[in-house]
């Protein structure tokens, strides 16, 4: 592990070191997508070390100075709709001696844990990924390399976290796409990496509002259906302070039968649910939990959102 800055010891508190190494991952990301890691020639009489990100977008540079930062302890200098660039030897040499090559043709994946992967995938997609819509005809995400090993592996990568994608190669060019598409497969993009790339975050979510399902679709490995179910519960599950207790609402009762499986499944949680009528006679079913013991589980395991924690804090 480098250490620019850091006092001694402090790379072993374990929550500094998980932010590290996300923050690895997202820097490696960013650099073989839009980045150059170089050196000039063993035979010029001036030394010069470079890493540099290039894109136009202010937010990914912004991002990649941050990260960058917290790895490293030091700030690289930042041009506005240009790159973010800094020259040093020390940190050239741990790059390359950690990850390898960083030239289009040669980068490769590196091992990661799942959450230092979906970091990795988000920064490497929010430089090179697009997202297309045609209304209810065409809708994917897709990424365009001409490393045919690197596209494999985030191929590879994607399905590790059950989103299915196709590879091919470009008939007229050595350039390999990878294309991510159907409901499924862009629901769990969505959940699992995301984007923080405005623009390419905005039509995501055009192509999801152009699915028209009120089905929730639960994923199928566990990882991916926690990250499901907390999100659900973060977005609508709602403390009733009078009661004590909280309830999600949905208007189809498929959901709402699967929620309560899956809360019994992953968390023990024990839950009630029952068909409602509003004052305009819309049906809709509500789910409660109504133990303590089940709210504060709920509340341990971060699956409701701040605000309603505070109003079961002041209960």
């Amino acid at each position: 592990m480098y250490n620019a800055g850091y006092p001694k010891g402090k790379l072993y508190n374990p929550l500094i070191l998980f932010e590290v190494m996300n923050n690895l991952a997202v820097i490696h990301a960013y650099l073989c997508a839009d980045g150059y890691v170089i050196k000039n020639s063993e035979k010029s009489f001036y030394k010069y070390y470079m890493i540099g990100f290039r894109n136009t977008n202010l937010i990914l540079l912004e991002d990649f100075q941050k990260k960058f930062q917290s790895a490293f302890d030091i700030k690289v200098h930042l041009e506005p709709g240009e790159r973010c660039r800094l020259g040093s030897k020390k940190i050239y040499t741990f790059l390359v001696n950690t990850y390898g090559s960083f030239y289009s043709h040669h980068w490769e994946l590196p091992q990661l844990e799942e959450n230092e992967l979906r970091k990795w995938l988000r920064a490497y997609f929010d430089c090179d990924g697009w997202v297309f819509c045609r209304s209810r005809q065409n809708r994917h995400i897709g990424l365009d390399s001409v490393n045919e090993k690197g596209i494999y592996q985030i191929k590879q990568a994607l399905a590790s976290l059950g989103i299915v994608s196709s590879v091919r190669k470009r008939s007229t060019r050595p350039i390999f796409s990878l294309i991510i598409y159907g409901k499924q497969n862009l629901f769990l993009f969505s959940q699992l990496i995301g984007f923080l790339h405005p623009e390419k975050k905005e039509k995501l979510q055009l192509v999801l509002d152009d699915f028209v399902s009120y089905l929730w679709q639960f994923p199928v490995k566990e990882k991916a259906l926690k990250v499901y179910v907390k999100n659900i519960l973060l977005e609508k599950a709602k403390i009733k302070p009078s009661q004590g207790i909280v309830r999600l609402c949905s208007s189809r009762e498929e959901n709402i039968s699967r929620l309560q499986k899956e809360l019994k499944t992953l968390y023990g949680l024990h839950s009630l649910y029952s068909k409602r009528i509003n004052g305009l006679g819309t049906i809709y079913y509500e789910l409660c939990v109504n133990k303590k013991s089940d709210v504060y589980c709920l509340v341990k395991n971060n699956l409701l959102s701040e605000l309603e924690k505070e109003k079961w804090l002041k209960l």
